[in-house]
């Protein structure tokens, strides 16, 4: 599946963390951060470390143009991790997109078609 990319070298700055949690919806998130990476449309950066407080990924997330943050479930994890450390972002859920928790099976065209309508909205 292609999609449109708006990816450029005069682009803002754009860093994608990504839910990796143990079910289906987390290993998606993880599937679609690390394309959108792959792609040019972001480039993915580590979840844990900002949740561990690590100034440096700290510092990149307030310094980016934008964070987009990719959950798996509404649990939120990442979302709450943001929260926590006042830091701005655009949040996504991959069960937002038609994908059941410990249900769909996660296929590459699962992860391109959820890659793209993210893509699309950032």
């Amino acid at each position: 599946m292609a999609c449109s990319c708006s990816c450029g070298s005069d682009a803002a700055t754009k860093l994608v963390y990504a839910c990796a949690g143990a079910a289906n919806t987390g290993y998606l998130a993880d599937q679609v951060a690390r394309k959108l990476n792959r792609d040019g449309a972001g480039n993915m950066t580590c979840l844990a470390a900002v949740g561990a407080d690590l100034s440096g990924f700290i510092e990149s997330a307030k310094s980016a143009d934008r964070n987009i943050v990719i959950d798996g479930c509404p649990v939120a994890c990442g979302k709450k991790i943001f929260e926590a450390k006042g830091l701005e972002f655009a949040h996504f859920v991959t069960t937002d997109f038609g994908v059941e928790k410990k249900k769909t099976e996660i296929t590459q065209d699962v992860i391109d078609r959820v890659t793209c309508e993210i893509r699309g909205r950032i």
